[in-house]
């Protein structure tokens, strides 16, 4: 068991004490870091006492603290799960052999830059959900955004040690970049597409911890079997928080589709517009959004097939999430069925197993979006409303890989993109939906005992705290 100093600077659990020289280029970029939030962090709430866990232990029964904090006072700490004694590679043609403790050389390059991808998503979705608080439903929402932010904050630490540890002067300078780039910016872009997207409603906030940090549990467990052991217990570690992200976008949808169902049942309404008029969100709306965070998360997996990922994982750099549940773990044999576009016509392929590595955990992540959605299609049921949510087709707006060359409707029929484009706003969020989604949220909620009219109050409050704790005090 390691042990966890929490008294430090830095709280960690990686001995920085030992190291001097890591320690003073950590704590030289702390005050970066801590520029950088309170310029981009959550805006208008730096001085608020918000009721947050923070990270002391990587213990399962007692790894987190509740208590109130100002953000910027936030313990950001540096943690990786224990390690696992003798723990060997688990994939790939190094399968069998001792992980690697440091960078071996041939693969500095790419371990890098998987390293740097990662941790440039973190400050991206805080940058993207900055001005939310503006708009929150409630207390209890405001205190989950925050909460989610702060991890973020975190797992960028998380990232950032490993780039000053084992990356030298190219780690570091690629560290100081984290902070300079910025979302949606036209000149700095974040590096990945759906890390430049607003996010400026609750409706995208949900769906956006639903669906982009789905992907990004997918990302953790593929890296947490990495043979580069550092990256392996850093994904471990940010494992454990990257659950409540997630749990915050189910039941954010959830609550949502309650309250909806519920207004339409006691008026006798289904039309969108009779809908709206109630001053809930319209099923059909919901359905766009989720349209498009889906297939913009899609797309976070990269290429059908990419010799990239068939490298990483020979490698041993990169696995598949959970890989002991496969029955090969050296993928030389074998291919994977998939469907692809290929000269203005849709193709199913046999690719060879490494080169289907994205395409393999893509699909994960697609059954386990799934389950989501089946559970708020039996909340809409329970109330009696004849609609379904469904997951679009994986062929429906694609930027990457080989959908990105073609059009196709939700259910997955081929067009024209003249026809799509034609039909846009039929699947996606029009200016119309967003600007009356936004006129719901003009007025935030900040008594805790009341509740936005949009969504219904969740089951219960966090930590055994009421739904209507005062979960964030407002400083006047």
């Amino acid at each position: 068991m390691t042990t966890v100093e929490n008294d430090e600077r830095i709280p960690n659990n990686v001995n920085l004490a030992s190291d001097k020289r890591l320690q003073r280029a950590l704590e030289a970029w702390q005050p970066s870091y801590l520029k950088w939030w309170r310029e981009m962090g959550p805006s208008g709430f730096q001085e608020d006492q918000v009721y947050l866990r923070t990270a002391i232990s990587v213990e399962s029964d007692g790894w987190a603290h509740f208590d109130y904090v100002k953000m910027p006072d936030y313990r950001w700490g540096i943690f990786l799960a224990d390690e696992v004694k003798d723990r060997t590679i688990g994939f790939g043609d190094l399968m069998g052999r001792p992980v690697w403790k440091e960078v071996p050389g041939e693969h500095r390059t790419t371990l890098r830059r998987l390293i740097v991808t990662q941790a440039d998503t973190e400050p991206a979705s805080v940058e993207q959900q900055r001005k939310l608080g503006a708009s929150c439903p409630s207390v209890y929402d405001l205190r989950n955004l925050f909460q989610v932010n702060v991890e973020e904050g975190r797992h960028l630490w998380a990232m950032v040690y490993l780039l000053h540890s084992y990356f030298g002067r190219d780690g570091r300078e690629e560290a100081e970049a984290l902070l300079e780039r910025r979302s949606g910016d036209a000149d700095k872009p974040r590096i990945l597409g759906a890390f430049n997207e607003p996010c400026t409603n609750w409706l995208d906030f949900f769906m956006f911890t639903f669906f982009t940090d789905r992907d990004g549990k997918f990302q953790l467990l593929a890296l947490a079997e990495s043979a580069f052991d550092p990256l392996s217990r850093s994904a471990r570690f940010m494992l454990t928080e990257e659950a409540h992200h997630m749990f915050v976008g189910e039941t954010g949808i959830q609550r949502i589709v309650e309250r909806t169902a519920q207004q339409m049942k006691q008026h006798g309404v289904d039309h969108p517009d009779d809908v709206r008029k109630l001053g809930v969100i319209d099923l059909p709306t919901v359905q766009r959004a989720l349209n498009l965070w889906f297939t913009l998360s899609l797309d976070l997996f990269g290429g059908e097939v990419s010799s990239n990922a068939a490298s990483s994982f020979a490698s041993g750099l990169k696995g598949r999430a959970n890989e002991d549940q496969f029955d090969d773990h050296v993928a030389l044999a074998g291919s994977y069925r998939m469907d692809t576009f290929r000269s203005g016509a849709a193709v199913v392929e046999q690719v060879p197993m490494r080169n289907a590595m994205n395409e393999v955990l893509r699909d994960g992540y697609i059954a386990d979006c799934q389950r989501g959605v089946d559970k708020w299609n039996k909340t809409i049921a329970a109330q009696g409303v004849d609609f379904a949510l469904t997951l679009p087709s994986r062929r429906f707006h694609r930027h990457i890989g080989t959908w990105a060359e073609g059009c196709a409707d939700p259910s997955g029929a081929l067009l024209s993109r003249e026809q799509w484009q034609g039909k846009r706003d039929t699947w996606l969020p029009s200016e119309h939906d967003r600007a009356f989604v936004q006129s719901l949220m003009a007025e935030p909620v900040y008594d805790p005992h009341q509740m936005a009219n949009w969504i219904a109050p969740p089951k219960q409050g966090i930590k055994g705290r009421a739904v209507d704790f005062d979960y964030v005090r407002r400083e006047a």
